[in-house]
């Protein structure tokens, strides 16, 4: 690998969208040979002095949660002070303020810049073809591979999602040791909504990036109980997060006016194995809840 890694990256001749529509076999085939090559373009661009570099750290997180976290794993008897921070809001549906909302400047600040990196990053169009989102995790063709943000997305699963997700659910233990993401822009006329789906996850986690402010209309989240029938359409506000089985029936509603960012978090476990709720499982003390998996990453990618 040249030290041009960057300029070769920019340079390189990209899949249409037609092309990436029709799953087109040549566009897998331009991801699995331009891998080294992207991910070495990456880490110059982290390192060529970009002012972006180095500041995706835990001063993100709200604060009450990151203090909550941190001290349940010195001590995982006391997850109960991270389990006050989450409301149920929809059955099996919760929430909470995930991120510092006055700090999530930086945040998105790092995503457009890697957005305006000329690197080709492959947008999440196994759910559609959202131009403006990426694939955030390292078994994703074509993913967000700047080791900076890598070793923030990688804390923030074993850290954060995991754990609160073993609390919340007791039941994907054991089908929680693969991890999954991507982010998503919805804008009017472009790429504006999602249709009622399931997740193929154990557990999502959907937070949402807009900054103070940075106003949308429409483009709620519509979940559906299937025993009651009970239909809602939740929004949330900057930085905030719900998380839920993957099970659960939603769909992202039309936006109509603005932009609304979110990162889409899964984890799920080997060869894509998930929890299915109302299954027996095994009680379990926080000890175990708040531990990391050995299990290495399977190379399995949902899409």
């Amino acid at each position: 690998m040249t030290n041009n890694a960057l300029s070769d990256a920019r340079s390189i001749e990209r899949p249409s969208r037609e092309a990436m529509l029709q799953r087109a076999p040549s566009v897998n085939q331009f991801w699995e040979q331009n891998r080294d090559l992207f991910e070495e373009a990456w880490k110059q661009w982290e390192t060529s002095g970009s002012e972006l570099s180095g500041k995706l750290d835990s001063s993100l997180y709200d604060a009450n949660l990151r203090n909550a976290v941190e001290r349940a794993w010195q001590d995982p008897d006391k997850e109960s002070d991270v389990r006050a921070l989450w409301k149920e809001v929809f059955p099996g549906v919760y929430e909470a303020q995930f991120f510092n909302a006055e700090r999530l400047t930086t945040l998105r600040d790092y995503m457009n810049g890697a957005s305006e990196s000329g690197i080709p990053v492959r947008p999440p169009y196994g759910i559609s073809l959202n131009r403006g989102g990426a694939m955030l995790d390292r078994r994703s063709e074509g993913y967000l591979a700047a080791p900076g943000f890598q070793a923030f997305y990688q804390d923030l699963m074993d850290s954060y999602m995991r754990p609160i997700a073993r609390m919340l659910f007791p039941d994907i233990l054991g089908y929680d040791t693969q991890t999954f993401g991507f982010s998503i822009q919805w804008q009017p006329d472009t790429d504006t909504s999602l249709r009622a789906h399931s997740d193929a996850s154990s557990v999502t986690l959907n937070i949402n990036l807009n900054l103070p402010g940075e106003d949308f209309s429409g483009s709620g989240v519509r979940f559906f109980d299937q025993e009651t029938r009970q239909v809602s359409e939740l929004t949330f506000a900057p930085g905030t997060a719900l998380i839920h089985h993957g099970s659960v029936p939603h769909e992202s509603m039309p936006i109509t006016e603005g932009e609304r960012s979110n990162w889409v978090l899964w984890l799920y476990g080997e060869s894509g194995q998930v929890a299915r709720p109302g299954n027996k499982h095994e009680i379990i003390d926080a000890k175990q809840r708040w531990t990391v998996p050995t299990a290495s990453a399977d190379g399995f990618a949902p899409f």
